[in-house]
């Protein structure tokens, strides 16, 4: 049966995930009351746990090195209780198809030339492009399953598919769908899942 998560880490993993994320953008990643997050995010600021910063305008919640380690030990105590025999099994089927995602992304900006290695990809070589293509739908399939094994064990780890190939649909339209920042790009949700399970899991990228 797959374990549900607590709105207090909900809320903090929230920030994790996002980076930076404003209270919107930090209630919507696991769709809860604004209100709620709102609390929470006031009260891990009394706590030490996060921080409000702005720049250009724009502001947003990050977290403290004490939030990060408290962030750890919730997920800990989380994965103790789920069990975490399935999780680690997908997470090293997920690291060779990590592997593809970033070569399909730098294969997306770069097209070699025989003048030039490093030659940017201007979405001029239809076939060039379809292949880059081809390789996101494979994993964007592979995803559906490792997702659905990830989310029945924890409940908060449903959604990275979907959100994938909601990306990927979307690039015919506008190919910064592909790996653009800003937005839930492919290669967003992609490093976000990748985040996620780093952070269940206490490993560190690679291993």
């Amino acid at each position: 049966m797959s374990s549900s998560s607590s709105p207090e880490l909900l809320t903090l993993h929230a920030v994790r995930l996002k980076g930076m994320g404003d209270e919107q953008t930090v209630a919507a990643r696991f769709a809860l009351d604004r209100a709620v997050a709102r609390e929470l995010l006031l009260d891990y600021q009394a706590y030490g746990w996060v921080t409000w910063s702005e720049f250009a305008g724009a502001g947003g919640w990050s977290l403290t090195p004490a939030g990060r380690a408290e962030n750890e030990r919730r997920l800990a105590v989380e994965r103790q209780e789920a069990g975490d025999a399935v999780l680690r099994e997908v997470y090293q089927e997920f690291l060779p198809l990590n592997a593809r995602l970033q070569q399909a992304c730098t294969d997306w900006q770069l097209r070699p030339s025989q003048d030039d290695p490093m030659a940017f990809n201007d979405h001029t070589d239809p076939a060039w492009d379809a292949r880059v293509l081809k390789t996101l739908t494979a994993l964007s399939l592979r995803l559906d399953e490792l997702v659905a094994r990830l989310a029945g064990v924890l409940e908060r780890l449903g959604g990275y598919d979907l959100r994938f190939a909601d990306a990927l649909g979307r690039v015919p339209r506008d190919n910064t769908w592909v790996d653009g920042s800003g937005k839930d790009s492919c290669h967003t949700v992609w490093f976000e899942l990748h985040e996620d399970l780093i952070a269940t899991l206490g490993v560190e990228r690679g291993q």
